[in-house]
């Protein structure tokens, strides 16, 4: 029979799992498949088992062997295609296996299509995963089948998929074109995959798992890649890189080079730069030597695409700025950790100076402005604390001292410190020990510290479950509290004994403390035992903990946690919710609240809920919050968070539900309960079953839409437009409208009545002003914008579509623009428009600020219908509305003809609008008040007491 696939398995002293990787192919469901296993001068019998293999299994296996090591992969791969007997040719290492079904899909996909490789789905088995942890390697390359004529066709390939092992070959085509594997070097997998890319007339891949890459990360010997604390290492990656890159020069493959330069800078060097501040001052150098020539080759263009923090530390390398380098490798390791004081300069934040912001380049690739760490809270900012000594006595008292960084001086020197050393253990523990700090010292860039623990006097760990235990500086500023963990450089631990300790259980198990380096490189302190005595019996604990017994306590865990997740699970609650807490009687009185979706203390429910608090309803409020703690919610209600258990049963016995923009979809409301929906902003893009998503829905998803909409008792809305739009749009009952208004725009009919023309601000409005340190003299500016993000609910960056700086040098003297996004946004402003462009977004109620606002800038956002109740005047931006308008979702009405303020759409327009602001307020006058005619004849001001009077008896009840 003739042979389909061979697959070649490579083996070197490995002998106890070689039988499993060699069964996985035996096991294929393509049988016409053979083994040629080629043992690298094994010392372990791996050879031996290779024979007993072949034997087994005379004609499918077959075993050779290399008359010396070789030190690598690629001499025994070559050794396996000059013996392979199949049409396709394959590689397997021995501690991986292959998907059963592997050898079959890739032969029909190379004989479907004549590819000359196929390549499928890789995944990485984390086999010391307590979890069973898999990852899929690229999978976005893999969602379909498809063929490609070139390389050139998916850059992405050749950039990330650089393994050998999740393809099938054909033997013709390698030998064609001399495919050989490098000998002698590691990463031979790199140059053998790109030479293979490169002179592929068709490359074929498929979705499926094809490849099991076990990972064993704790313990035992090191794969080569990842012994990356060995200077060698680091030197062939480099040489196999320049490899590549004179392969591609030679095929004129620019784009590629360019690609592959990208993914060097976001990858292969990350992946050292991240073991530099372990490693000593000899490693680093020689690291450098081998790196600087090779990122001399990078195209410039390559770090714009690189995260700032890949591009600083490549920069860097560089230069050889061992003093800012390695804080930026901590940060590599430890996302948004700010591990340097950072500088600004001309209203820009550099990572560094040093000298290199002379260099144009340099002030390009260190200007970290946008990553916005001048705007962080002090509380939520993760502050690198480098460890700058380490001493025991020995009897198991430690003392540390350590540096925290202070970036742009946010800690002032008169600042109140206070703080302590936290002991924690990294799984369930009974008790965290903390130790007070001997001293702490405002240092200008640094607050050093120093502490004294008596950890064998005092920490009492379990002795089992309890294991490994981190340390965090926990910093109290001014009354703000904020945990740095404790970052290692170098080799500080290198003479550090192990402490006694005295477990509660038993200090047979364990009775020392080993201090240790984490993975991210912090602090950490592990239990270990130390004697005949103490291994025994911590051998004795580990036979139990892997016998019955221990299956048993294991499983029990496994089942409690299962439980724990399955109780909290959003299906559990949904049924129980309907099967259970819908049951429980109706409690009368009881209103919950929420504002777009729990985010905010705001609008409408808001305004509601202070007309009840102001004329003395007697009710049991309940406000709903998302996140992990209510921020800026009202502390004489019952707070509760979106989708807890205590939410779920106060709406399933409220008496009435309020909120803006919808309470879980999938929850029903009871007969009992009124839903008074206020919505949030009159139409100008379509809503609703006029969005095109819904048009194309199926009909049993749009009759499940409608069942949300038919929930509403009531819905506000503030005009005929609404009716002719929204309510149509959401096919709502006559009989559910309230021609009401908005209770949220009460405030702004009264500020209108008010008036603004005096130039003085008074009340809430000054004391706004005076909060956010507007002067007197300075006109405000309120810019809010759309949302333009997509579905996922989560925060994303949002770049102002003109330039503040600029408006901060023609019109900064006369205005102070106040920026609020949507609150799925948020915004990274420059220092340099500090005082004259604020961000506001963080505000939970924007009716406060449009009293502010002198003046409006928007675009499409609804707040343009609640603004032009004030009579000041509008500028609409309109920098995108033919894509907005035709492509997006498509509006009403064209706001272009209906606009009651200048419509502009690039930046110059939208300067000189505001210079001559005048202009655009009296000119306007008339548009605005048929804006207001149209859109907003139902909000006379009294709609959150007309809703009090109509629901809640306009008295104490």
């Amino acid at each position: 029979m003739e042979t389909d696939i061979s697959v070649v398995v490579i083996v070197y002293n490995d002998a106890t799992r070689l039988p499993t990787a060699v069964s996985s192919v035996l096991a294929q469901t393509l049988r016409a498949v053979e083994v040629v296993i080629v043992d690298d001068c094994s010392t372990d019998g791996s050879y031996e088992v290779a024979q007993g293999l072949a034997a087994a299994h005379p004609g499918r296996v077959r075993a050779l062997r290399l008359p010396e090591n070789s030190g690598g992969c690629g001499a025994p791969r070559n050794h396996g295609i000059e013996h392979a007997r199949g049409r396709y040719v394959m590689f397997l290492d021995s501690d991986d296996e292959l998907e059963r079904n592997a050898c079959r899909n890739m032969l029909e996909a190379a004989d479907r299509s004549g590819a000359d490789l196929v390549s499928g789905l890789c995944v990485r088995v984390h086999v010391d995963s307590r979890h069973g942890k898999r990852v899929e390697w690229y999978p976005w390359l893999y969602a379909r089948t498809r063929t490609l004529d070139s390389i050139a066709e998916l850059p992405d390939l050749f950039v990330f998929d650089t393994l050998s092992t999740n393809k099938c070959y054909r033997r013709d085509f390698l030998l064609e074109h001399d495919l050989r594997f490098p000998v002698g070097i590691h990463y031979e997998d790199l140059l053998f995959s790109a030479r293979a890319y490169l002179a592929a007339d068709r490359i074929t891949l498929i979705p499926n798992r094809v490849y099991f890459w076990n990972v064993v990360e704790k313990g035992g010997e090191r794969s080569i890649s990842n012994r990356r604390h060995e200077i060698a290492n680091f030197a062939h990656r480099m040489e196999i890189h320049r490899r590549i890159d004179e392969l591609l020069a030679e095929r004129g493959q620019e784009e590629l080079k360019f690609r592959k330069d990208v993914k060097f800078l976001k990858h292969d060097l990350v992946l050292h730069l991240r073991d530099l501040p372990l490693l000593d001052t000899e490693y680093r150098h020689r690291f450098a030597e081998l790196a600087r020539p090779y990122i001399a080759t990078l195209d410039p263009a390559a770090y714009e695409e690189a995260q700032p923090i890949q591009a600083v530390c490549a920069y860097l390398l560089d230069r050889e700025d061992w003093e800012n380098l390695l804080p930026a490798a901590d940060t590599l390791t430890n996302r948004d950790k700010i591990s340097v004081p950072l500088v600004e300069r001309e209203g820009r934040i550099y990572w560094c100076d040093a000298g290199h912001l002379a260099d144009p380049e340099g002030r390009r690739i260190l200007d970290v402005t946008d990553e916005g760490y001048h705007v962080r809270p002090l509380p939520s900012m993760f502050l690198r604390n480098r460890l700058t000594t380490y001493e025991d006595d020995g009897r198991g008292t430690i003392r540390l001292t350590g540096r925290v960084v202070n970036p742009l001086g946010r800690i002032a020197p008169g600042a109140r410190l206070r703080g302590q050393l936290e002991f924690r253990a990294r799984r369930r523990s009974l008790r965290t020990f903390r130790f007070p700090l001997r001293t702490l010292d405002h240092t200008g860039e640094f607050i050093d510290w120093a502490a004294e623990a008596d950890l064998a006097g005092r920490l009492r760990p379990l002795g089992v479950i309890d294991a490994v235990w981190d340390v965090r500086l926990v910093l109290e500023v001014d009354g703000e509290r904020l945990r740095t963990r404790l970052s290692v450089d170098g080799p500080l631990l290198d003479r550090a004994e192990r402490l006694r300790v005295r477990p509660r259980l038993t200090r047979l198990v364990a009775d020392r403390l080993e201090p240790h380096v984490s993975r991210r490189g912090h602090l950490s302190f592990v239990l270990t035992s130390r004697g005949p005595a103490a291994r025994r019996a911590r051998q004795a604990v580990d036979a139990a903990v892997a016998g019955r017994a221990g299956d048993l306590a294991r499983a029990g865990v496994r089942g409690a946690r299962k439980a724990r997740r399955r109780i909290d699970s959003g299906d559990t609650k949904i049924r129980t919710y309907h099967a259970a807490l819908l049951k429980l009687p109706v409690r009368k009185g009881l209103v919950v609240f929420e504002s777009h979706l729990g985010k905010q203390y705001s609008d409408s429910p808001r305004a509601i809920y202070e007309e009840m608090r102001r004329r003395g309803i007697d009710f049991e409020p309940v406000w709903s919050y998302a996140g992990r703690k209510p921020e800026g919610f009202p502390a004489d209600a019952t707070l509760v968070r979106r989708w807890s258990w205590p939410y779920l049963r106060a709406l399933a016995q409220a008496e009435f539900w309020i909120d803006n923009q919808g309470f879980p979809l999938k929850l029903t409301k009871r007969p009992e309960t009124t839903y008074l929906q206020t919505w949030h902003g009159s139409a100008l893009k379509r809503m609703g079953f006029d969005e095109p998503r819904h048009k194309l829905q199926s009909r049993p998803e749009q009759e499940r839409y409608q069942q949300v909409l038919d929930r509403f008792d009531h819905f506000l809305i503030r005009s005929e437009h609404d009716v002719r739009t929204l309510a149509r749009a959401l096919r709502l009952r006559e009989e559910v409208l309230l021609r009401t208004g908005y209770p949220r725009n009460d405030a702004l009919v009264a500020g209108h009545s008010a008036g603004h023309r005096t130039g003085h601000r008074t009340g809430r409005t000054a004391e706004l002003a005076a909060e956010l340190g507007i002067p007197e003299d300075r006109r405000v500016l309120l810019y809010a914008p759309t949302f333009r993000g997509g579905t996922s609910g989560r925060a994303r960056g949002f770049e102002l579509p003109f330039d503040v700086e600029e408006f901060t040098r023609r019109l900064g003297d006369r205005y102070v623009l106040l920026v609020r996004s949507h609150y799925l946004d948020h915004v990274v402003l420059p220092p340099s428009v500090r005082g004259r462009v604020l961000d506001v977004t963080g505000h939970h109620d924007i009716t406060p600020l449009l009293l502010l606002a002198d003046a409006l800038v928007t675009d499409y956002s609804s707040v343009m219908f609640d603004y032009a109740l004030l009579d000041r005047p509008m500028l609409f931006y309109a920098y995108d509305w033919e894509e907005y308008a035709n492509e997006t979702r498509g509006t009403y009405f064209d706001l272009r003809e209906h606009a009651p303020g200048p419509f502009v759409e690039t930046e110059e327009a939208l300067f000189s609008a505001l210079a001559d602001l005048k202009a655009a307020d009296t000119e306007y006058a008339a548009a605005r008040h048929r804006f207001v005619t149209e859109y907003g004849e139902y909000d006379r001001g009294d709609a959150a007491r007309t809703i009090v009077d109509m629901f809640f008896g306009g008295g104490r009840r």
